[in-house]
């Protein structure tokens, strides 16, 4: 006769999920709680912070969602995220650039984009190829000196459109550029619920779920499953007959298109195109989002993603809020920094972590 289990107890239930939450996660989380309890309290419109906190998601998910494949490949951490934000940038100016309007012009932008991010996106995963072992490193160096190069190309292009050339020289493109009339707010107009002061861009978030539902069945397929196999043990998978090398590419590729993808997600937001130095930081929040969601170097869920995501943008965009309201003092954007960087310096401190 064997022995009667003992029934799991409600606080055994309890320890055994916020241990598999992670208690870094669980102070970020209570932390992220504390400021939305606090806020009505020191005049802060709650129902404004929940929408910036959702709006802030639906910008932002697609850029941490770009992580998984490489994560998944054992290429690591994408760090050269904005070899593929340019590739969105370049599609969102030709989009204008060939007199596309209206939220037409987003689809048009990210079909224009796509072309450029499978090309950099190939060079890209070909260089990692190259140096396996380094690739995080070597994605930073890809990354800053792909945004420096761009910096002279945007004002060498051939761009003639008067909304976005400077207009004196008639030649360069502006560093900030307006969507009004373009696709400003073309996701998040579908469908959008407003409650009061509550909003929520349902179309951008519906087109976040799809993409990472896309990247979920992914995974389930063959090649999926290879590429899993490859960042678990790659030579066990070059031994069962996969082109490790090959499907690196593909995932490389594919982060590159959603970073493009990404982007323009994040500008339609937004409101505007920023060029030259502003993609030089951008994977920074992204990489810290996935990682303060559970990811590790050589793991990563959609999960990892959405609860990464709104942790980090909600810590973000609620701290400076609380912060200015509590001291009376306007230093959102010394909060704001001090904030984001500390996120990020204590996420990648974190990078061997993760849920089980």
């Amino acid at each position: 006769m064997s022995e009667q289990t003992q029934p799991i107890t409600l606080k055994e239930r309890v320890r055994g999920a916020a241990e598999e939450f992670g208690l870094p996660r669980l102070i970020i989380t209570g932390f992220l709680v504390l400021l939305l309890i606090v806020s009505p309290f020191v005049g802060a419109d709650l129902p404004t912070q929940i929408s910036n906190i959702i709006n802030r998601f639906s910008w932002n998910g697609i850029l941490v969602l770009a992580m998984v494949p490489m994560v998944h490949s054992g290429c690591g951490l994408n760090f050269g995220l904005p070899l593929g934000i340019i590739s969105g940038l370049l599609g969102a100016t030709l989009s204008i650039e060939l007199g596309f309007s209206g939220s037409f012009s987003f689809f048009m932008a990210a079909l224009l984009a796509t072309p450029f991010a499978l090309v950099f996106g190939t060079v890209y995963g070909w260089l990692l190829n190259k140096i396996k072992g380094g690739e995080m490193m070597i994605a930073t160096y890809v990354g800053f000196s792909s945004v420096s190069l761009m910096c002279m190309m945007w004002l060498l292009l051939p761009y003639h459109s008067p909304n976005m050339v400077w207009g004196m020289a008639g030649k360069g493109l502006r560093t900030t550029i307006s969507l009004e009339g373009y696709y400003t707010q073309a996701l998040a107009k579908i469908l959008q619920i407003n409650i009061g002061n509550l909003s929520i861009p349902t179309g951008a978030i519906l087109f976040f779920a799809l993409l990472a539902f896309g990247m979920w069945a992914f995974l389930h397929t063959k090649t999926g499953t290879a590429m899993t196999a490859v960042g678990s043990n790659p030579e066990f998978a070059r031994s069962a007959g996969i082109n490790v090398d090959k499907i690196r590419i593909i995932s490389v590729v594919m982060s590159t298109w959603l970073a493009a993808i990404g982007i323009l997600v994040y500008e339609q937001g937004f409101g505007f195109i920023q060029l030259y130095m502003a993609p030089f930081y951008m994977a920074l929040p992204a990489v810290s989002a996935i990682l303060i969601g559970g990811a590790t170097v050589n793991k990563a869920s959609i999960m990892n993603v959405i609860i990464g995501t709104i942790l980090f943008q909600g810590i973000v965009t609620m701290t400076p809020t609380v912060m200015n309201n509590m001291i009376h003092l306007d230093m959102s954007e010394v909060i704001r920094i001090i904030v984001s960087n500390g996120m990020i310096l204590y996420a990648l401190t974190r990078k061997t972590e993760g849920t089980k």
